[in-house]
């Protein structure tokens, strides 16, 4: 058995699983509830089964991974020669996965350091990947947190939704409550910030809400060195081609990652779901 630094995410990181086995990340699944049945994310539930009941407007709800999943999980990693461990979680403004994994954590066998990068999806997939480059190089625990808090430093994430229905009823908007009692007349663009859901603009119609989300994203990359990540929900035509037009918007582009969220996100968001996040290099 080698002594390594293990890294250890969520399942709201989305991660392709090629990155997932390349580095050799775990993540820790969150659960979806759909109407009296508890589904893992990303192996019993689907997202085309998610879009089904939202539509059908079925009671769907999230929840957290108990703190025992997480020790299971370190105490298999930790069989496997680990020398330490760095959990890394989506925001714990957003779900309470932080605090189960750090109440597993006083438990486990090895150091575990848990993360709390204040993102989710891909803003939280580039920060595993930036902790696992770090682990594999012969980095620390530290030198491998370190490297998750700088990219987590250097990202951003941006939302376009049909609605914010979805968002609404599962008490995931915060300020961006606000923009409620209009949601009829606007398509609502937001963002990630400070760890929460909060409101960038107001835009009349679907296509400007769109276009604007792809000028946001631009510009926010710049010409430096970027990976994008561009997420969907039941629209796969909508994330291709805001991912081309991006390609070629985006002189120092990196990775350019197109993917389906899963159903812990796809609950609070509904279909229609449009996202990009861009991480700094």
């Amino acid at each position: 058995m080698s002594r390594h630094v293990a890294i250890v995410t969520d399942s709201t990181a989305y991660l392709p699983p090629r990155t997932m086995e390349r580095h050799g990340i775990t993540a820790v699944p969150l659960t979806v509830v759909l109407g009296d049945r508890a589904l893992e994310e990303g192996t019993e539930i689907s997202t085309r089964s998610l879009a089904q009941a939202l539509q059908k407007r079925r009671p769907v709800t999230t929840s957290r991974p108990s703190p025992e999943l997480f020790a299971q999980t370190y105490r298999k990693i930790a069989e496997t020669g680990a020398s330490g461990i760095v959990s890394l979680h989506l925001s714990a403004e957003l779900s309470g996965t932080y605090d189960a994994a750090v109440l597993a954590a006083k438990e486990a066998p090895v150091p575990v350091r848990v993360v709390d990068t204040g993102m989710i999806a891909m803003a939280l997939g580039f920060c595993a990947v930036a902790a696992a480059e770090a682990a594999e190089t012969g980095g620390s625990v530290d030198e491998a947190v370190t490297a998750a808090e700088k990219r987590a430093a250097g990202t951003a994430a941006y939302f376009y939704v049909d609605t914010l229905e979805y968002l609404r009823r599962g008490g995931r908007i915060g300020t961006a409550q606000a923009l409620f009692g209009s949601a009829l007349a606007v398509k609502p663009l937001l963002q990630l910030y400070g760890g929460r859901i909060e409101p960038l603009e107001k835009v009349r119609t679907a296509s400007r809400a769109i276009a604007r989300l792809e000028e946001v994203v631009a510009e926010r990359a710049g010409a430096a060195p970027v990976d994008i990540a561009v997420h969907h929900l039941a629209a796969a035509d909508r994330a291709s081609a805001l991912a081309e037009r991006l390609r070629a918007r985006v002189p120092g582009l990196g990775e350019l990652h197109v993917s389906e969220v899963g159903a812990v996100i796809g609950a609070h968001t509904g279909p229609g779901l449009l996202g990009a996040v861009v991480a700094s290099r």
